[in-house]
């Protein structure tokens, strides 16, 4: 059985770790079900799916990923100020609380309140992730073509 490598038109089963610079980690597979996904359907971001691409089952790889392949870099004009008026009266707005804005097109646009001075509230609209070096931590499973008809 030949071994079939990561690449358009396959379902891939893995375990992933994503962790930061320091070693915390922010998300990871390898202690659960692993995941599945189509490659291409968006459920991992592109530029990780680069990473795995030519992989096979039963590869593991660690991949240190720069923030331009992984959420960006850190972008000073997503930071915005409002006024503490624009938010409803019973609202928390103290540093670290997520709140959840709409955008021109009204998707949700999530927001992070980094800091309140007297009636101005600033929000951070990065990503949280934004501006890190994170390593990503791959175990394939399983290679399969991602139209299986039974």
């Amino acid at each position: 059985m030949s071994e079939r490598p990561v690449g358009p038109e396959t379902r891939v089963t893995l375990h992933f770790a994503l962790k930061l610079e320091d070693g915390s980690e922010v998300d990871s597979t390898f202690d659960k079900e692993p995941a599945s996904l189509n490659v291409g359907d968006g459920n991992l971001p592109e530029n990780f799916e680069q990473y795995i691409h030519g992989m096979t089952a039963g590869q593991r790889e660690t991949f240190e990923v720069p923030p331009e392949n992984a959420f960006g870099q850190h972008n000073p004009s997503n930071v915005q100020t409002f006024k503490r008026s624009e938010f409803g009266p019973d609202m928390v707005l103290e540093p670290g609380v997520m709140i959840s804005f709409a955008d021109k097109m009204q998707g949700e646009l999530p927001g992070v309140v980094d800091h309140v001075e007297g009636d101005q509230v600033t929000v951070d609209f990065n990503h949280p992730l934004a501006g890190r070096t994170l390593t990503f931590e791959v175990e394939i499973v399983r290679v399969e073509p991602a139209h299986t008809t039974h």
